[in-house]
């Protein structure tokens, strides 16, 4: 029995009334959505869908590039504490090889706690938990002050990548839950864009650490201390403030709740349902696509590591540790300029996310092969080379959003996302890894294994694209998939009568391969 068959087959099981000729499901097991819509004629105007998104963009937004930019500064700290005297200060705690491991310690402890976190933000309000998630995280980059040793600080690391885990996934589910598909892409773009704001404003503060001299803390304990209390404080704006679904936004009213619902009834995949399903979970586990994202996520972020190194590999080029802090804002411009441009044309070029994403990797290519070509007495010609292959870091972007609107289904799009995310883990586990001393200043092999991780996540990028293509088309070919059209739930009332309301196929909380009216996006 295939999953369609499955699914039509409990419908049927679970009616609760004696009228059999109209299927009935319970209202745990349809979207939060069709609470507030199911036997609604709702109906708004452009100028409303257009001021409702407004308000949540007003709403969410800030919030979100705030906390994705400090999320990124606090865990790229340790690499910009490389050139503040974290590893030759006077008081130096680690060495190279133990560095490289803290970077991979963060990526295991997040690889082991992604499934748990994503369990998670199923059961519990998205918002509150990952409010939790950035306290603790702000709690544990304020300790790394006081670390004096390698296990210190491997505690720390631990506990930071713990927390990760809720993030980026809890991100990918709240852009999902309010924007369209069109949308999203944009917005993943806006809130991960925020590395590169991250990136200037950590040279800054840095830039700042080196002025400051005491004989109590360094400059790297500074640079904690600073971004420590920073994030602390984004962590309480965050449980007052950030809404856990448009189902019970703080800030929109009970009709501006009811359009920002139907708004992303385009997405047939409805906002969310707190109750696991095993069925989906075991649909995800059989998608060839989930595996085509996990294995685009694990290849392309082995090259993530060029974040931690980043400042070490243009120290290598020949500047000195203030001209290194200072040049290490440009690549956070850099950053932002190439996945804006990215997002745009993979928002704007008609099914052009893949290729958009394949032009990046062309330009990072190009940027890696030039690193390793040029003479190391060409500093200046490097150091443009190496702000060249940051472009890398843009069609990762594009596939996060890829996924979130390629996938339908609350536990299937958390599996997914939860799987995503641990080659993620996975490829930034082993990134670290092959930066080793005696490759420096030049780093030649790490630079010929960034090429050949960025040729083969570009390939795979079009194969995703073609095999989305020939699911769309296959579907085009079928009849039409009655199986959802009339579907309702029973509600009882307080006087005791029972009343039916229909709910719209978008909010029953079925997966792309249920909803064969379902398209992917290319």
């Amino acid at each position: 029995m295939d999953v369609q068959q499955e699914s039509s087959s409990s419908i049927e099981k679970r009616s609760i009334v004696d009228d059999m000729a109209k299927p009935h499901v319970a209202t745990q097991d349809v979207d939060v959505a069709a609470g507030l819509t199911a036997g609604k004629e709702v109906s708004f105007t452009p100028e409303e869908a257009a001021r409702v998104r407004r308000k949540i963009d007003w709403h969410l937004m800030p919030l979100m590039c705030i906390l994705y930019m400090m999320q990124f500064a606090d865990k790229t700290t340790l690499g910009q504490s490389a050139v503040l005297g974290l590893l030759n200060g006077p008081k130096h705690y680690i060495d190279q090889a133990q560095f490289n491991w803290l970077s991979t310690i963060f990526y295991l402890f997040f690889l082991g706690f992604e499934w748990p976190q994503n369990l998670a933000l199923q059961y519990l309000p998205v918002g509150k938990w990952m409010s939790f998630n950035i306290f603790v995280w702000s709690v544990a980059l304020l300790c790394h002050t006081a670390a004096r040793n390698f296990g210190e600080f491997f505690a720390c690391r631990a506990f930071l990548g713990i927390c990760e885990g809720a993030i980026t996934p809890g991100f990918m589910i709240v852009t999902s839950m309010f924007y369209t598909r069109q949308e999203q892409t944009q917005r993943v773009g806006y809130w991960f864009l925020m590395n590169g704001a991250a990136i200037i404003f950590l040279g800054l503060v840095a830039y700042g650490t080196l002025h400051i001299h005491n004989d109590v803390l360094q400059a790297w304990q500074w640079l904690m201390i600073i971004t420590g209390i920073i994030t602390f404080v984004v962590s309480i704006l965050f449980w007052f403030f950030f809404p856990n679904s448009p189902a019970n936004a703080w800030f929109l009213t009970a009709e501006e709740r009811v359009i920002a619902i139907e708004r992303i009834k385009v997405n047939q995949a409805g906002v969310e349902n707190k109750h696991f399903k095993v069925a989906q979970f075991v649909e995800c586990l059989r998608d060839p696509k989930t595996w085509l994202f996990f294995f685009f996520a694990a290849i392309s972020n082995v090259t993530n590591s060029l974040s931690n190194q980043r400042q070490i590999i243009v120290a290598g080029f020949g500047f000195t540790p203030i001209q290194t802090t200072l040049l290490g804002c440009v690549d956070g411009a850099v950053e932002i300029i190439v996945i804006f441009c990215t997002v745009t044309s993979a928002t704007y070029w008609k099914n052009g996310r893949a290729y958009s994403g394949f032009l990046a990797y062309c330009v990072a290519i190009l940027g890696s092969i030039l690193v390793n070509a040029l003479p190391s007495d060409d500093r200046v010609g490097l150091l443009f080379s190496y702000w060249i292959s940051i472009t890398s870091i843009a069609p990762f972007v594009v596939m996060l959003a890829w996924v979130g609107s390629t996938t339908a289904g609350h536990t299937k799009r958390l599996t997914t996302n939860a799987i995503v995310m641990i080659g993620y883990a996975v490829g930034n586990s082993a990134g670290p890894q092959y930066w080793e001393k005696k490759y420096q200043p030049r780093n030649h092999v790490p630079w010929l294994i960034l090429s050949i991780c960025w040729a083969v996540s570009a390939i795979i990028l079009l194969v995703t694209r073609f095999y989305l293509a020939w699911e769309n088309a296959r579907r085009d070919r079928e009849t039409h998939d009655a199986t959802y059209d009339d579907v309702y739930i029973t509600e009882k009332q307080e006087d005791g009568t029972v009343v039916e309301k229909k709910v719209d196929r978008a909010f029953l909380d079925l997966t792309d391969m249920q909803n064969r009216d379902f398209r992917y996006v290319l």
